[in-house]
């Protein structure tokens, strides 16, 4: 670590619980969530020649920690498109909300299914702080965190995960509102004030800074470190490993 970064340790310091987002925080699925919105839509505007193109930047500017739904809602809305709901379990070949939402998640799945190797600068933080006795929870609004967490081999550190099953069954909103942190911090009988957030996406940071947290660390995966600081991260890295003191 270089002596540059290790003034930032100091954003988790009195603190009782971290609370990490999952993708592009812990594991490099991010990434892999942006391949595969864009197959999707890329697939689903071949057919709607009228409407703009899908581009790179549409992923941040629409979709990027928002749950499932919403990011295809907000999608479609931002081409002037709209389509019927459909049933939660419509069928992926259909084109309806819930439909295209299914597709995705479909893609997903077979883009994870050979494993995920989780980020070593995150690993190394998550057991700096379980080494200091902090509580952690992840919080994704992603309904595929617990089978990322078992193909990243990370199940064993995270007893609490508010993803995006959980929040559908306890009622609440998803990213940009604090509710699944709040949430969260509660599932580890802690106060929201005690806990860290550690998020990648704008919305997740507009997500901690609505709460009432000990801090939000933004980590720079692509989003822009002014774009994470202009939504309320206190700091932003690279990588979780300059944290380490």
């Amino acid at each position: 670590m270089t002596q540059q970064s290790s003034p930032h340790a100091a954003v988790w310091t009195g603190a009782a619980g971290i609370l990490f987002d999952l993708d592009g925080v812990l594991t490099p699925t991010a990434a892999v969530h942006e391949r595969a919105w864009q197959e999707l839509f890329e697939g689903y505007l071949a057919s709607h020649p009228q409407a703009r193109g899908y581009s790179e930047s549409d992923y941040f500017d629409h979709i990027d920690g928002k749950p499932r739904f919403d990011g295809v809602r907000d999608f479609l809305s931002s081409r002037g498109l709209t389509l019927p709901e459909g049933p939660q379990d419509d069928d992926p070949a259909n084109e309806t909300v819930q439909g295209l939402g299914n597709r995705k998640n479909r893609i997903f799945n077979d883009i994870v299914g050979d494993g995920v190797e989780p980020f070593e600068g995150s690993v190394r933080f998550l057991e700096a702080a379980l080494a200091r006795g902090l509580k952690v929870a992840v919080v994704s609004s992603s309904r595929n965190a617990p089978a990322v967490l078992a193909a990243a081999g990370l199940s064993r550190h995270f007893p609490v995960v508010v993803d995006g099953v959980v929040a559908a069954e306890q009622g609440l909103p998803g990213k940009p509102s604090p509710a699944t942190y709040d949430y969260a911090a509660q599932l580890l009988d802690l106060p929201s004030e005690d806990c860290v957030v550690v998020e990648d996406a704008v919305s997740g940071v507009q997500a901690g800074q609505a709460g009432s947290f000990h801090s939000v660390i933004g980590v720079d995966r692509g989003a822009g470190r002014q774009a994470l600081l202009d939504a309320g991260a206190t700091v932003v890295v690279g990588d979780l490993q300059e944290l380490i003191p």
